[in-house]
């Protein structure tokens, strides 16, 4: 079966559902594709306290999913269908563009790709073994399962240090391990960790492996200045360790990586979001950028969707 629309936007993160809002408005027959649950990796963070007019209530900030939630419904208020399905195959050349799931192709001549990024992993012995038995990437699908046990963040970004900070609201101990002497988050984020009593922070400081037996109950750290490695094992009480991995992020281009240009995996687009193939736009994580905040996302929907009206309306694409 095929459906056809004006825009297909594959992707339900902030970038796509921001596209949607605007090609809505522009009153473009548009479909968003999404295979998991609205509003991407964001939607799995606790606290929202930097996206412009947020409804956050001092000292109560609004969760990511709260956030995403109300953009899906913004959104669907101006006619955009939903669709959740998993792409299994997409067709960019060509005038007319073709996504393909299971039970149905979707045609457009413009389309969106939305897809956004995934937490790369630290790539350790025993990290895939113990993931779902002491190592997780999400700190609010997992924080409550460590509840007054001690847990360790790996990382020294934004994402780590909130992540870190969500963390004390369940385990008795957090300890951020960082390869460097300083934190890459940004300085009001920092100056809260450093006022948390339930924070500590271990600086020059890499994994190098994870065990146990059923469970994580050891880490291997070693020192990146002197080379000397030691073993981190779990309180016998609790028999168990968390650990959280927040080292940067993988785009999720695995569909297009041979179709569209791009550079260390992330998709190239000009200051209009269009790729280097005509009728196909990149909004979000996905693309090569500097900054990768939610304000941004919206921002490169958006662009994208008011670009691909134009060029539709003009008869450059289609």
């Amino acid at each position: 079966m095929k459906n056809t629309y004006d825009l297909i936007i594959i992707g339900a993160g902030p970038a796509g559902l921001s596209a949607g809002l605007y090609a809505g408005r522009a009153r473009l027959k548009t479909v968003i594709v999404e295979r998991g649950q609205t509003g991407g990796q964001i939607a799995t963070t606790s606290e929202i306290e930097n996206y412009p007019g947020g409804l956050s209530e001092p000292g109560k900030p609004e969760s990511g999913q709260e956030l995403t939630d109300r953009m899906a419904r913004q959104a669907e208020g101006f006619g955009i269908e939903r669709l959740n399905a998993n792409v299994t195959a997409v067709d960019l050349e060509g005038p007319v563009k073709r996504v393909h799931t299971r039970d149905v192709t979707l045609e457009a001549p413009a389309i969106i790709l939305a897809t956004g990024a995934h937490p790369r992993l630290l790539g350790v012995p025993g990290e895939k073994e113990f993931t779902g038995r002491g190592v997780s990437y999400c700190a609010t699908c997992d924080g409550a399962f460590f509840r007054d046990l001690e847990v360790f963040v790996v990382g020294g970004g934004n994402a780590a240090v909130e992540e870190a900070l969500f963390l004390t609201r369940f385990a008795r101990r957090v300890t951020i391990i960082h390869r460097r002497d300083e934190l890459r988050a940004d300085k009001a984020i920092q100056e809260r960790a450093f006022k948390n009593e339930k924070i500590d922070i271990m600086w020059n400081t890499v994994v190098t492996e994870l065990s146990g037996e059923h469970v994580l109950s050891s880490i291997t750290v070693r020192d990146t200045k002197t080379g000397e490695e030691r073993v981190i094992n779990a309180d016998e009480k609790d028999g168990i360790l968390g650990v959280f991995m927040f080292v940067g992020l993988t785009p999720n281009t695995e569909f297009f990586k041979d179709k569209v240009a791009t550079e260390n995996g992330y998709i190239l687009t000009d200051d209009e979001m269009r790729t280097n193939i005509p009728g196909v736009y990149a909004a979000g994580d996905i693309r090569k950028k500097s900054l990768r905040q939610v304000v941004t996302a919206c921002s490169d929907g958006a662009i994208a969707a008011v670009q691909a009206e134009r060029d539709l309306a003009a008869g450059l694409i289609g």
